[in-house]
């Protein structure tokens, strides 16, 4: 059987994979923003927490995926659901470019567009709500861009601990030595990457001339 009769055969079962792949992306970017963004902000307020924070975002991604699924299995929460397990550590890998991009972006910012904003009487959370973040969004975007693709090819491994996704057909094609299982896995999470990068990146793209 050819791959493209076993892609069309399969392909009930390989778009649930991919909604599932889909789904523990969406959920682990949402929790990596909600937390990665106000770390990239206070980074930048609180210079000295901002070693730690760097520091602490740059372990977790050190941590080899099966290892760190390994170590949340054992969590009495988290170890109750595979999926939780995968998000946990899925959020755990994506924040690192997105508190580094969102600390770049706000100190990027013109020093004299800040004494602007506070010579309008500006307080320090308009400031930051109305000025820094709107002009650093581009670079927080391209931040979210590399969390997203970097997030997508790592929840293959989610498969592992049994949270679903892709890596289902990668796992069973590595143990049944099937390459057409391989690639029903493969291809799929490599176009979620590819068009996640593109959507992300032309969004960023067409964002930058409006905040010169």
């Amino acid at each position: 059987m050819g791959l493209e009769q076993f892609f069309l055969q399969n392909a009930s079962a390989i778009g649930e994979a991919t909604l599932e792949h889909i789904w523990l992306t969406l959920g682990a970017m949402a929790l990596a923003i909600a937390i990665g963004v106000p770390l990239g902000i206070v980074s930048v307020r609180r210079p000295g927490l901002s070693r730690a924070i760097l520091g602490g975002a740059n372990v977790a991604e050190t941590i080899p995926s099966l290892a760190l699924f390994g170590f949340l299995l054992p969590l009495p929460w988290l170890g109750e659901r595979a999926d939780r397990i995968a998000v946990a550590a899925l959020t755990l890998y994506a924040l690192l470019p997105i508190i580094r991009n969102t600390a770049t972006g706000i100190l990027s910012i013109d020093p004299a567009v800040r004494e602007s904003a506070k010579a309008m009487g500006m307080t320090p959370r308009q400031i930051l709500f109305q000025v820094e973040l709107p002009l650093s969004f581009p670079t927080l975007l391209a931040g979210v861009r590399i969390a997203t693709v970097l997030t997508i090819g790592i929840a293959t491994i989610a498969a592992a601990v049994g949270a679903g996704g892709l890596g289902e057909f990668i796992f069973r094609g590595l143990s049944m030595v099937d390459n057409r299982l391989i690639l029903a896995g493969a291809i799929p999470a490599a176009a979620l990457a590819i068009a996640a990068d593109v959507i992300l990146g032309t969004i960023e793209r067409r964002l930058k001339p409006a905040n010169r």
